[in-house]
């Protein structure tokens, strides 16, 4: 007789409590001597994680920052990117890939995605920068390649055509630190790699949290002053327009205590990835492994057939206690935020069909360093139950 699901441990989606008993007393400890320094804001913390970040990925260079949207914006103000300026970015992502363009005046323009890795299609890239030079409304100016749900973006691809085009590319991997492509760490690759703390990303805080990482001296620098108002040598002097985005000193102290974990909890969610696939491939789409790239598993996502199986699977998964979620359920040039901006980017839109349709199949699975071998099968077998 099968066991009733309500009398199992329950599953996580993500686990951010089986992390933190590991380390409790380290970060006490750490908060502590934040809370006794009172140095809240840019304090010694913040510099000693930068370090840490910046070593981990073999990047010269990293920039604590208050969130991965920030590090983003910063990145693309660096660049003086703008009004009439044309930003490349896959339409099958998360919202802040896309506002940040916005927010700063230029226009985003959405390209389709692979069917295989979900990350940005390198022929309808070079389809789209075609067609908006072409028109010449808009100055093509930068390509943001996301590492989907961990899985680096062809950076050699992308890089080779902005490096054709005169454009800036710019690694948002929000959702990948700790991923490689061909040996190197995410961080190396593109002008400057994003990153985000989100607590439930693969190196998380307990709040907002971000960096950014280059190998340009230069450009760190002008990073560091656009996160805190643009300021120069002193903190009344002032460059430039900035922001206020810098980098909690708690946050980066919890950083700290974390980063010890990450590189055995990178090879843990590989390992739990490779049980998935071992027991879904062949029913459902698992994820893609290209060549050379090594995924940092942010998430696990799989593909349905269509709506009605990604449905049952989910109603599957819910009555054995297995949680599920979409990531996304609309693409973003069907986002009402960016309907017109997506309209009026080209005279005549190309159709976005793979990222419109992954929308209707995509589904997560649970996905942390703390599931064990009999939660993974619970996970694989609501699946295949399913399907």
């Amino acid at each position: 007789m099968a066991q009733d699901p309500s009398s199992l441990p329950p599953i996580g989606l993500f686990d951010v409590k089986a992390q933190q008993a590991l380390i409790r007393p380290e970060i006490d400890r750490r908060i502590a001597a934040v809370l006794d320094s009172g140095r809240f804001v840019q304090g010694p913390e913040v510099e000693e994680v930068e370090k840490a970040l910046a070593g981990l990925a073999g990047a010269a260079h990293c920039v604590g920052v208050s969130s991965g949207t920030d590090a983003l914006q910063i990145a693309m103000m660096a660049e003086g990117i703008g009004r009439g300026d044309a930003v490349f970015l896959p339409a099958f992502t998360y919202t802040a890939t896309a506002e940040v363009p916005l927010v700063l005046g230029a226009t985003p323009v959405f390209v389709d995605v692979d069917p295989d890795t979900f990350n940005i299609d390198i022929a309808d890239l070079k389809n789209r920068i075609a067609l908006v030079k072409a028109e010449g409304k808009l100055r093509p100016r930068a390509v943001v390649g996301v590492d989907l749900f961990g899985l680096p973006a062809d950076w050699v691809a992308i890089e080779a055509i902005c490096a054709e085009e005169g454009m800036f590319a710019l690694d948002d991997a929000a959702q990948a630190f700790g991923g490689a492509l061909n040996g190197k760490r995410l961080g190396n690759w593109a002008g400057a790699a994003a990153l985000s703390f989100y607590p439930t990303k693969t190196l998380g805080c307990y709040g907002d949290g971000g960096a950014l990482l280059t190998n340009d001296a230069e450009k760190a620098e002008l990073y560091r002053s656009l996160r805190t108002h643009g300021e120069g040598k002193t903190r009344y002097e002032v460059m430039r327009t900035g922001m206020n985005g810098r980098l909690d000193t708690i946050q980066a102290a919890i950083l700290l205590c974390k980063l010890p974990l990450l590189e055995n909890e990178l090879k843990s969610r590989a390992s739990i990835a490779a049980a998935y696939d071992a027991a879904l491939a062949g029913t459902v789409q698992t994820p893609a492994k290209p060549a050379g790239a090594e995924s940092a598993y942010g998430l696990y996502s799989i593909a349905l057939a269509d709506e009605a199986q990604r449905t049952r699977v989910q109603e599957a998964c819910k009555a054995r206690g297995v949680p599920t979620a979409v990531y996304y359920p609309l693409p973003l040039h069907h986002q009402p935020a960016y309907r017109e901006a997506h309209a009026s980017a080209l005279g005549q839109v190309p159709p976005l069909p793979v990222s419109e349709a992954l929308c209707k199949r995509i589904l997560a699975l649970p996905m942390h360093p703390y599931l064990d071998d009999a939660q993974a099968a619970r996970v694989t077998e609501a699946v295949l139950a399913g399907v």
